[in-house]
């Protein structure tokens, strides 16, 4: 068991060195999914890996903690503030869905419904899709749900760059000329905080604390989601954005618990064994199922906010195409890409600070908004028209 986690871990290892190697350029979930795939066709892997490392039960139990997670980190008032970019944010998932819809006759009924939902987020929507989709014998479909997680960044980062670099130029254009003030700061900074529950009582939450608080909460949403018939992703990730909103768990409560890394490892671990089942014939099937879907949701975005009159709702075009492809990055890499257009096109720290504060909010509340919420939300309505 612990030769075949070593194996696992080492390849997790590599995709994040790269990841960081290549500034982001070349994807780590790409560089994962690729390692595996490559070990499953050539016998170096075996396809049971995953069980044989432990990981397959443990990824049994992930998805509850991982989306009660995501809904802590869920901030209602920056939501509320920046309700353009949310618009936004749900019409290019709609869009996207109708590009998944439009290419199902090429790439099949049940690739296109596990696709989908993939399409709108990240790996807890993946993780929901695929296992789904493997319970039901759609190997194939869960195998192309799989590539299409490890593409959708390689696929996205691209996008998002090149038109929050050209929004940012125009930034830097206005701030030299005078006509942007650069002391704008957000007056919620000057808000006196409001003391929570949490905030009076912080010493006593430990690790062991946040984790039980989650399971507790996890286990109710089961309670409730075997009641209604309503996923328990979704009860899941309501309890934990009310419950944090008011004040009674930290933000961000696994990264309290110290269990983040553990959660994302197993979660991304669950989705593996879909890659196992796929044969050389069947891959290069699956590439050009893919080439079709991504080249149909970019295209569709790029006429409905470049050519169309969409792009007005946030009031730049190249702001909305960015926000546009934030589903398929999702939070942190829509952070990070914001960080790199200020590092690329500012030439001094008040360029930079103009930048991030005209691009970070959008794509950062795009990318939480489209992966922590709605993208389960999808996941669970997607789920069940498998």
């Amino acid at each position: 068991m612990i030769y075949h986690l070593f194996l696992v871990l080492a390849i997790f290892a590599i995709g994040d060195f790269l990841g960081v190697l290549t500034k982001a350029r070349l994807s780590s979930v790409f560089v994962i999914m690729l390692l595996f795939l490559v070990g499953f066709m050539t016998g170096f892997l075996p396809p049971d890996i995953i069980e044989q490392a432990g990981l397959k039960d443990i990824a049994k139990w992930t998805t509850g903690f991982l989306v009660f997670h995501m809904g802590t980190m869920v901030n209602l008032q920056q939501l509320a503030k920046e309700w353009k970019t949310v618009l936004t944010s749900i019409i290019s998932m709609i869009l996207a869905v109708v590009a998944g819809f439009i290419v199902m006759p090429f790439i099949g009924r049940e690739s296109a419904i596990v696709s989908i939902p993939i399409l709108n987020g990240g790996i807890v929507a993946t993780q929901i899709m695929t296992a789904s989709a493997l319970e039901k014998g759609f190997t194939m479909a869960a195998a192309m749900g799989a590539l299409v997680y490890a593409i959708q960044k390689f696929a996205g980062t691209p996008f998002a760059s090149y038109f929050g670099k050209k929004e940012a130029e125009k930034i830097v254009a206005d701030f030299r000329a005078n006509r942007l003030n650069p002391s704008i700061n957000n007056t919620e900074d000057l808000e006196v905080k409001k003391i929570t529950f949490y905030d009076k009582h912080k010493k006593y939450y430990g690790a062991f604390t946040n984790l039980g608080i989650t399971a507790l909460f996890v286990w109710i949403s089961s309670i409730i989601g075997k009641a209604t018939g309503v996923s328990l992703s979704i009860w899941s990730l309501l309890l934990g954005a009310t419950v944090s909103s008011l004040g009674i768990v930290p933000s961000r409560i696994m990264d309290e618990a110290k269990a983040t890394g553990l959660l994302n490892m197993a979660a991304f671990a669950s989705i593996i064994p879909s890659l196992a089942q796929i044969s050389v014939e069947d891959l290069g099937n699956l590439l050009v199922d893919n080439i079709v879907l991504f080249v149909a949701i970019l295209a569709i975005l790029f006429v409905a906010f470049y050519l169309l009159p969409l792009w007005k709702i946030i009031g730049s075009k190249n702001l909305a195409l960015g926000v546009s492809v934030a589903q398929l990055l999702g939070f942190p890499a829509t952070y990070l890409i914001s960080n790199e257009i200020a590092l690329a096109v500012a030439e001094n720290d008040e360029e930079k600070e103009a930048i991030l504060d005209a691009i970070t909010p959008k794509y950062v509340v795009a990318g939480l908004a489209t992966v922590t919420t709605l993208s389960i939300l999808m996941a669970g309505v997607f789920e069940g028209l498998l």
